[in-house]
């Protein structure tokens, strides 16, 4: 906790993973850009202090399974945090909005019906270009968002 502007006590969760416990779901569509979306993923959850053996990786066929695999492992109760990762490329039917729409609102409810921090590095681009320009930073980002939030709800429950 630290003192806002304000002198209102505030909450920001810390960047420390050592005692968190982490799961990962990777959809295994478009796999060369998912895996360095993982890569980046566990590299800074290793810089971040989570222990290899609190990480579990779990693959699932595609964006639209992610979910129930997060649920599956939301409901064990055995994690800190939780990572969605996958990439959605525009193709040209309704498809792409169907899975976009659907598995990012999907990961959303199971985080809210759990009171879980899920980071959701569900990729949605335009072409392969962009997705290649995305992997590493988002899943070093999604690594970062998932310890910050962990923390933070630790703190203010």
């Amino acid at each position: 906790m630290q003192d806002s502007d304000q002198g209102l006590p505030s909450f920001e969760g810390a960047l420390d993973g050592s005692d968190l416990t982490v799961a990962i779901v990777q959809a295994r569509f478009n796999d060369a850009i998912t895996s360095s979306l993982a890569s980046a993923c566990l590299a800074e959850l290793s810089v971040l202090g989570v222990p290899t053996e609190a990480i579990r990786h779990v693959t699932v066929p595609g964006a639209l399974e992610v979910p129930l695999a997060l649920q599956a492992l939301a409901e064990t109760n055995d994690y800190d945090a939780l990572i969605a990762l996958g990439c959605i490329i525009r193709g040209e039917t309704y498809h792409f909005e169907l899975v976009a729409n659907e598995s990012g609102a999907a990961v959303t409810r199971v985080g809210l019906d759990h009171g879980l921090p899920i980071a959701n590095a569900i990729l949605t681009v335009e072409n392969e270009a962009q997705a290649w320009a995305r992997a590493e930073p988002k899943g070093r980002d999604a690594a970062r968002v998932a310890v910050e939030m962990a923390n933070l709800l630790k703190e203010i429950a």
